[in-house]
């Protein structure tokens, strides 16, 4: 008798510069995911306003679940903090604003005078960040556009309204909208009710795991795809997804999710709301399980993709070659800076930095690179040595995951920086997530335990040793914290 084919879970994964759909065939210590179509995600200005191309991003969706065949179920993770706004009918209001748009400029500031940073963060835990959905709420009251809206979604919960005619709000996405009680796991209606904001243009919350519909007739046409297929709420955070990816066997670890942005902290049971961790600049985004997601927000390789673009794409493993040899900390770069929020010239705006802390200016391409790469590894290392100091919570092992694993020089020098062993990989972590969520929903995966260990089995990650001690590190370091 055949065995039953292991199901295929479809994972649509957008991230801010690309997204893919990806399928993962998961059974008894079985996984294997394939990449089934990848397509661009460029942002448009139109007059002032920076927005996302959310039209052609459902394009690239349709045409994934077209390639992908028959699946068990579909679940859709994306970045952060951005939303779509929908009318009365139902229809979108315009394509949603980009979180790099300038809209939020003072827009803090006119909250902390209603509610103060510090009351703030003791009622949703997130990190002090311009671009919160928050802030963003804030700009938009006034305009004709919000106050036509009846209903805001989310990026993953608009592409998944579009998919199965039904509206949700996903608890980890929610929980970056600085609009969550991470104790309660609910919105903190009393925040919002001092902000002025109507909590009631978010649809019921999701939990991950919970069903969020089926795909409608036409999508099912448009996608060739034989009904019924459900629709699974997953981690829609791609980063809560990419730590439910992480390949560890204990609690002894810190994370770093690498892509656009770095996301480097701990996994907790409970969030931190200290005034210190607020100083320090730490969020507490919520997790699959009921965890916690204590971390800093890090600029990330949005700076040496910038730079690419600003070099016309040069070949980037001769870069990287080269950016190898330049010497080490010769410059360094605060990669949390919010100068480099914005896209566009920013090789030139890394030059100005170094030249304004009187340090060595990056001459070539490959000095800047390695300006870059030395950067976010002094970063990850000061996140990773603040989190531990925050928490009290032990740190054995460095798991880095995401698009940042396939840079060899990244983490090497991550390695060198803190100390500390670290793993590399998956990196298409936040798909291998999303599909590990969606095989746990239907019964194919027990726990978060197993899925863990199936990906550390499945996709094995590649170790890197620290070489020498982290002395140049704390030195470069302090000489940041000095300017």
């Amino acid at each position: 008798m055949p065995l039953n084919p292991a199901p295929r879970f479809a994972a649509v994964d957008l991230g801010a510069s690309s997204g893919r759909v990806m399928v993962g065939r998961v059974g008894p210590g079985r996984l294997v995911m394939e990449e089934v179509r990848r397509f661009a995600n460029t942002p448009v200005r139109t007059g002032s306003t920076l927005r996302w191309d959310i039209l052609a991003l459902y394009a690239g969706v349709l045409s994934g679940l077209r390639a992908a065949g028959p699946v068990a179920s579909v679940g859709i993770d994306s970045w952060a903090v951005d939303y779509g706004l929908l009318d009365a009918d139902g229809d979108l209001l315009g394509n949603p604003v980009h979180y790099r748009d300038g809209r939020t400029e003072g827009v803090a500031e006119k909250v902390r005078a209603s509610v103060p940073a510090a009351e703030l963060y003791r009622a949703t835990g997130l990190q002090h960040a311009p671009f919160n959905t928050l802030y963003q709420l804030m700009a938009a009251r006034g305009t004709a556009q919000f106050s036509a809206a009846r209903t805001a979604l989310l990026i993953p919960d608009l592409i998944a309204y579009w998919l199965t005619g039904q509206a949700g709000t996903e608890l980890t996405n929610a929980s970056t909208t600085q609009l969550i009680d991470p104790g309660t796991r609910d919105w903190s209606y009393e925040t919002a009710g001092r902000l002025g904001i109507d909590l009631g243009l978010f649809p019921p919350l999701r939990r991950p795991g919970a069903p969020a519909g089926e795909l409608l007739p036409h999508v099912l046409a448009e996608t060739g795809l034989a009904g019924p297929v459900p629709v699974t709420a997953v981690a829609s955070h791609d980063t809560a997804s990419a730590v439910a990816a992480v390949p560890a066997s204990g609690s002894d670890f810190a994370y770093i999710c690498t892509g656009t942005w770095s996301l480097a902290g701990l996994e907790l049971d409970a969030p931190v709301r200290t005034e210190e961790s607020r100083e320090a600049n730490f969020t507490n985004e919520l997790g699959v399980d009921g965890t916690v997601r204590h971390l800093r927000n890090i600029m990330g390789l949005w700076l040496l993709q910038e730079c690419l673009r600003d070099w016309g794409d040069p070949d980037l493993a001769a870069l990287l070659a080269a950016a190898a040899d330049v010497a080490p900390l010769r410059s360094v770069v605060d990669a949390g800076d919010p100068a480099f929020l914005a896209p566009g010239r920013m090789p030139d705006r890394i030059a100005a930095a170094c030249r304004a802390t009187g340090q060595p200016v990056p001459g070539t391409p490959a000095e800047t690179t390695r300006c870059v790469l030395d950067s976010l590894a002094l970063a990850h290392r000061k996140a990773i040595l603040d989190a531990r100091r925050l928490t009290g919570q032990p740190v054995g092992v460095v798991h880095l995951v995401g698009g940042g694993a396939r840079n060899t020089l990244l983490c090497q020098l991550t390695a060198d920086a803190c100390g500390l062993p670290l793993l590399a990989g998956p990196a298409e972590a936040a798909a291998v997530g999303n599909v590990l969520v969606q095989a746990r929903a239907h019964g194919v995966v027990a726990d978060g335990a197993e899925a863990r260990a199936l990906v550390a089995r499945a996709i094995p990650p590649t170790r890197y040793e620290p070489r020498g001690d982290t002395t140049a590190w704390r030195t470069a370091q302090e000489r940041l914290d000095a300017r």
